[in-house]
């Protein structure tokens, strides 16, 4: 059975000053194993970024580091720059706005150390649920969760009915896994494109099931209006023609690695 000698959760922000004092606070304490924790914020107007430093000069959680990134942004890149300064063997990653419940991430690390190479936090399979988003909220989009079924739905006939979460976006994933697998999008669809790869490459994953809770503070940033909605969704079925051609090329015996992983 595979151990873990070092976590490294990956956080990545943008306006999440009223979330992530608490929500170090609440992983760091849920953690057991040895752990560092990596926020990685994209120069958040809001002052994010002062309130991380603040906190690592304190020296209340051992471990806590702060990436600033100025330009290139985006939650695909934020991630993705996480899991390159990770030192941990495996990585963890949420949202970071409590709609991800930090007492999970034990049950991940659990299934990992039992020999998954994948431990996915889901909320369609048995015991967990989606948020309740309500039409015309300030901090959550009804659209958006109606949205994100009906692309679970699809990706389930396009790419594989034996996965069920396939934007989630909360994850303990073995390091390794990307020296074969880099992180692709704009949006949520990265976790669309890491799900497939994975299946297709013959990496082993388990779905834990979570309830999605409504964020604590702040707006949404899935779906904030309309014009984004579309935007998104328009990325959201280009990926999922691109996995479904992937399918096919795997198939006809064509390559799924990525040529920009992780370096072996």
């Amino acid at each position: 059975m595979p151990d873990i000698a070092l976590v490294s959760v990956i956080l990545p922000t943008y306006n999440e000053a009223g979330n992530i004092i608490p929500l170090v606070e609440a992983i760091d304490r849920a953690i057991t194993l040895p752990h560092e924790i990596i926020v990685v914020d994209d120069n958040s107007p809001d002052g994010t970024s002062r309130l991380m430093q603040e906190e690592i000069d304190a020296g209340r959680i051992p471990g806590l580091r702060l990436e600033t990134r100025m330009t290139d942004r985006g939650l695909t890149k934020s991630i993705w720059r996480g899991i390159e300064l990770a030192r941990g063997d495996t990585v963890v990653w949420m949202d970071c706005d409590f709609s991800m419940p930090p007492e999970k991430i034990p049950e991940l690390l659990q299934k990992v150390r039992e020999g998954y190479d994948i431990a996915v936090g889901s909320r369609f399979v048995a015991g967990g649920s989606a948020k309740q988003g309500t039409l015309g909220a300030a901090n959550e989009s009804f659209i958006a969760t109606v949205l994100s079924r009906g692309l679970n739905l699809v990706l389930r006939l396009a790419i594989s009915p034996k996965f069920r979460d396939y934007t989630s976006g909360f994850i303990a994933v073995r390091r390794d896994v990307f020296r074969q697998i880099r992180l692709t999008g704009d949006y949520g669809e990265y976790f669309m494109d890491l799900m497939a790869r994975a299946m297709m490459l013959g990496y082993s994953f388990v779905e834990v099931p979570y309830v999605n809770a409504v964020r604590r503070v702040g707006e949404s940033k899935t779906a904030p209006n309309l014009r984004v909605l579309f935007r998104r969704g328009i990325r959201y079925l280009a990926m999922i023609l691109r996995l479904w051609r992937l399918k096919v090329c795997r198939l006809c015996g064509g390559s799924i690695a990525d040529r920009n992983a992780l370096p072996s």
